[in-house]
């Protein structure tokens, strides 16, 4: 069996794919420059006689599924396999495994980065030095620079999958208290407070954003929510932009009604005009969707899915968490 390998992958990664298969063909989307199209990527299955499929990018659709019926399996390795038709897929009783902890520890550990460089006003006082402004006596930049720490404050988890769960992990080394909203997950940890969502808006000093976009999701941040937080507070979003309401957001910004953001996401990526308007205000801080954006997530994904090829494979099972459409084939067999 040969396996189309074209999200990256690395050389441990490739050897178990062989070892599990008997073959792979490895055209990795960079090398093209981008996601191959939908009739490149049919070209690709049938040049390869490929019976699996591991993407990143790539859109597989009703007509890659009905162009190359003998696929047997389609890994993505992304968060949500959102590029896949699951229910062509499913309907074929075709899995599709998934690596939704993949970015966890670069997602988590660019809040903290993000979060220290608000508080601490890093950005705005290395601006200020670099135009040589440090004019007046050696405490100037010491008055008018400070900020805050991180360690006491209460932060607010708005869903608590993997990278919720990592995030709240690593605040422990903070001593933060760590409230979360996820009607999904329970925790074990008894450090952690499970609390409604008026609760994590209202009680806290930072509410982070981690939920996926789904139809209950999309604009589930308005402006009732955003309403409830403190002045002083702040709002983090590495998610997805459309879960938070453009309008309302823009409105508690403008008029100070929180002390500021903290967004790696946008309405528009590129951003349009409207997503530079929330960009350039003062009490923003904006990166460019990076918070996924470490070489390392690119092992973490191969591991994840490999892990979850190998039980399907080898034990025929469909109890694997990192299989999309579980219920779907469940129920068809």
């Amino acid at each position: 069996m040969n396996v189309l390998i074209t999200a990256p992958y690395n050389q441990t990664g490739l050897k178990e794919v062989k070892s599990l298969f008997g073959g792979y063909t490895y055209r990795c989307w960079k090398e093209n420059g981008r996601a191959f199209h939908e009739d490149e990527l049919i070209s690709l299955l049938k040049e390869t006689k490929a019976e699996g499929l591991i993407a990143e990018l790539d859109k597989v659709t009703e007509k890659v599924f009905e162009s190359v019926p003998e696929l047997k399996f389609v890994g993505v390795c992304r968060g949500m396999p959102s590029n896949v038709n699951i229910e062509a897929a499913s309907k074929r009783g075709i899995p599709v495994f998934y690596t939704p902890a993949r970015n966890a520890q670069a997602v988590a550990e660019q809040f903290i980065g993000n979060l220290i460089t608000f508080y601490r006003h890093t950005i705005p006082s290395s601006e200020w030095l670099k135009k040589e402004k440090w004019d007046g006596d050696y405490l100037q930049a010491y008055v008018k620079f400070k900020g805050n720490e991180i360690s006491g404050k209460t932060i607010g988890l708005v869903g608590f999958g993997a990278v919720g769960r990592k995030l709240a992990n690593i605040l422990k080394a903070f001593d933060c208290h760590i409230h979360y909203y996820d009607p999904y997950v329970e925790s074990d940890d008894s450090t952690y407070t499970r609390v409604s969502l008026d609760e994590v808006f209202s009680s806290s000093d930072v509410v982070s954003i981690h939920l996926p976009r789904t139809d209950e999701t999309i604009e589930m941040i308005d402006e009732y929510y955003l309403g409830l937080m403190r002045e002083d507070a702040v709002l983090v979003n590495t998610s997805r932009a459309v879960v938070v309401k453009r309008d309302a957001l823009v409105n508690v910004l403008k008029e100070g009604k929180i002390r500021g953001a903290i967004l790696d996401v946008f309405y528009h990526e590129p951003p349009d005009k409207s997503d530079y308007e929330i960009i350039q205000l003062p009490n923003v801080l904006a990166t460019p969707h990076l918070a996924g954006a470490s070489f390392e997530v690119e092992d973490h994904h191969v591991s994840i899915m490999n892990q979850a090829l190998v039980k399907w494979s080898t034990k025929q099972s469909l109890d694997i968490p990192t299989l999309f459409n579980r219920k779907e084939l469940q129920v068809k067999s």
